[in-house]
């Protein structure tokens, strides 16, 4: 999670004098990068996961699972044995990497190396993240355990969950009524960015979550565990003033979203042009996948009625103040901010013709005298206001052994105000001096519990990504509908129930579409010849071509989507019909009805050349992806939720107790 430095962090009242200095130079680093690099092309298609596990004390005795809190002492060993491991293995073989993260109690790991392209490293996916597990575990207490599980179920309740136990009111950083401060890893950079955000915004987070009422939850809910009558802080009384809601659980602290989990993926595109086309293209994709793989259901001990961490990471670190939140007038700050620095893409920025000003419909606050730098630069319009958006933030952590760079040769400005906007995806330039080239992230996926679920929803993406280019696919919907589906993403069952909008018609030509079914195994338009098959995914792809009919007679945006069922969207409109091949290549060269995100992606391994047994794993794959997007299988959250529900110890009381939590996280690990 962003940048470690060793040096002395700056508390706000100082950083704040320096952000001007952090932005000039940082759109001075990016401007180097871009001079260098903005014409670069060729390169080939790298990827990566990161994977994050929180690490479980099991305390059989009392029935207890609670977090463990020796990151630093675990990563020090773990870090150890892949540096012996690495000097023992051939080139050839990747050792993964592990990283601390915000809670003390969370690691990272991510590949040794990036995957190719190549349909072995597709297929070594699953069992990498499994070498992955299985080297910690074998590092940890034999009551400990890596576990990847999106939010503990009771970080926050009254009495002991973490191993060792703190008390609240050391909570220096956040000052929290219910996290310890050694929730947080000592790192500097986190807890001054924990106090940053506290003191930038005038108070505490806020985040509140309907409560899942139940037979016997009190109606009002005002929540007993909350201590209500404290006064170590200035802010206890927050709570109390109207910070807690009824009917809902009250979070206060940046740890119960920053130690969340999470399974991100990046792709390296082979040019700027294809970034930022990709980009665009998974903007709609993050809301349906945060759904599907929703997996977060209980918080502080309680039953919520929502099932996903966006919201929650979103407010704990809402650093605005009342003035950019519109409470009150603007006085002392520049702009209303309608988001979180953690939240929902603002802007699509691909140049492509297919990337309408009606799409932009949100109201974007911008910088316009870094705007204006950036045109005068010679950048166009879109990346401009991308840029001059993102950097209307402040920087949140600033060392003082840092803040004279060389902006030549240094991007550290420019990361730190680009890695502290979380968005759902991340257009990354490459680093300085690095083999690195123009990259995307995808960053909405809720970690599942297995390996071969997250090794799934890993391969489906990247088959996706493959697909969008090469099929010049249109996903485009105005981003305020991307925000709705956020919103409805994040309801309890909503893969199940909700409805959300999609484009109907995701060709961006007719020429698309029989590019799609020729890939399929039909002929081609032009020679009558079946199109060779590539033996590995693609990276590069000619620019997207103009319509044959140009532009002039394109039907209002509004026309261009309708809502539809998780199943629809994945599956596909035209029925069980689509699985045949034959009927699937006259629906692409037809343009009729929706075809689905699970069929394009068949349709583009039929461009690959692969051999059986390999493909048989891929189907597995996705066959777990569809059954879940058709209701046939339950997403994480709704398991989860049915587990306490049924169990034994359950009052109807909307309470996860401390045996519950055991009981389920035991099970998770039988998994």
């Amino acid at each position: 999670m962003g940048l470690l430095y060793l040096g002395t962090p700056l508390a706000w009242d100082e950083a704040k004098k320096y952000a001007d200095h952090v932005r000039t130079h940082g759109i001075t680093q990016f401007l180097h990068i871009w001079d260098r690099l903005k014409d670069r092309h060729g390169d080939e298609l790298l990827w990566g996961d990161e994977v994050e596990y929180m690490v479980i004390s099991f305390d059989d005795q009392d029935k207890n699972a609670k977090l463990s809190l020796r990151q630093t002492e675990i990563l020090a060993k773990l870090n150890a044995i892949v540096c012996d491991i690495s000097a023992e293995s051939p080139d050839n073989i990747s050792v993964p990497n592990f990283h601390p993260e915000y809670g003390r109690y969370m690691l990272e790991s991510t590949p040794g190396s990036p995957y190719t392209g190549s349909i072995a490293d597709l297929l070594s996916v699953e069992n990498d993240m499994r070498y992955r597990r299985n080297l910690a575990r074998k590092h940890l207490k034999p009551n400990e355990i890596p576990i990847t599980f999106t939010s503990f179920p009771r970080l926050g309740v009254p009495g002991q969950f973490t191993e060792p136990y703190f008390d609240p009111s050391d909570a220096i950083s956040s000052h929290s009524l219910f996290l310890p401060e050694e929730i947080t890893n000592p790192h500097a950079r986190f807890p001054t960015l924990t106090a940053n955000i506290r003191r930038r915004r005038g108070s505490k987070v806020a985040i509140n979550l309907p409560i899942f009422v139940d037979e016997k939850t009190p109606r009002p809910f005002i929540d007993p565990t909350i201590p209500w009558d404290r006064t170590l802080y200035a802010e206890d009384a927050e709570a109390k003033l109207g910070a807690a809601l009824p009917d809902h659980i009250y979070l206060d602290a940046m740890g119960f979203g920053m130690g969340c989990c999470c399974l991100q993926l990046t792709f390296q595109a082979c040019n700027v042009a294809d970034a930022r086309r990709l980009y665009d293209g998974l903007i709609p994709i993050g809301p349906i996948l945060l759904a599907l793989t929703a997996a977060s259901p209980i918080w502080r001990g309680y039953l919520a009625d929502v099932d996903c961490r966006w919201n929650v990471i979103a407010g704990s670190v809402d650093d605005r103040t009342k003035e950019e939140r519109g409470l009150v007038p603007l006085n002392e700050d520049r702009f209303i901010i309608p988001k979180s620095r953690y939240d929902s893409v603002d802007l699509y920025i691909s140049n492509d013709w297919i990337n309408r000003p009606e799409y932009n419909d949100n109201p974007l606050p911008y910088d316009q005298d870094i705007y204006d730098r950036l045109r005068e630069h010679g950048l166009d319009d879109l990346l401009s206001k991308h840029m001059s958006h993102l950097f209307i933030r402040d920087p949140l952590v600033v060392f003082s052994e840092t803040i004279d760079q060389d902006d030549t040769s240094s991007s550290d400005h420019f990361e730190n105000i680009q890695s502290t906007n979380w968005q759902t995806l991340r257009f990354k330039p490459p680093p300085p001096n690095s083999p690195i080239g123009w990259r995307v992230e995808f960053r909405t996926m809720e970690v599942q519990m297995t390996d071969f679920e997250n090794a799934a929803f890993a391969v489906f993406v990247v088959l996706l990504s493959r697909a969008i280019l090469s099929f010049n696919l249109n996903f485009y919907v105005p981003i305020s509908k991307v925000d709705q589906n956020m919103a409805r993403a994040q309801r309890r069952g909503a893969s199940a129930s909700n409805k959300f909008f999609f484009r109907k018609d995701v060709y961006a030509t007719r020429s698309s579409a029989s590019s799609a079914a020729s890939s399929s195994g039909a002929s081609t338009p032009l020679d009558g010849s079946p199109r060779k098959k590539d033996k590995k995914l693609r990276n590069c792809f000619p620019p997207l071509p103009l319509p044959e009919d140009g532009l002039a007679n394109r039907s209002p945006v509004e026309d261009e989507y309708e809502e539809m069922t998780m199943n629809e969207i994945m599956n596909g409109k035209v029925g069980p019909q689509l699985h045949d091949q034959r009927l699937l290549n006259i629906f692409f060269l037809q343009g009729v009805d929706f075809p689905g995100l699970l069929p394009l992606v068949d349709a583009y391994l039929d461009t690959l050349e692969i051999e059986c047994q390999d493909m048989q794993k891929i189907r597995e794959y996705l066959d777990l992806i569809r059954r879940r997007s058709d209701g046939r299988l339950v997403t994480p959250a709704t398991w989860i939720r049915n587990f306490v529900l049924s169990h034994p110890d359950y009052k109807k009381d909307s309470v996860v107790s401390q045996v519950i939590n055991y009981d389920l996280l035991v099970a998770v690990d039988e998994m």
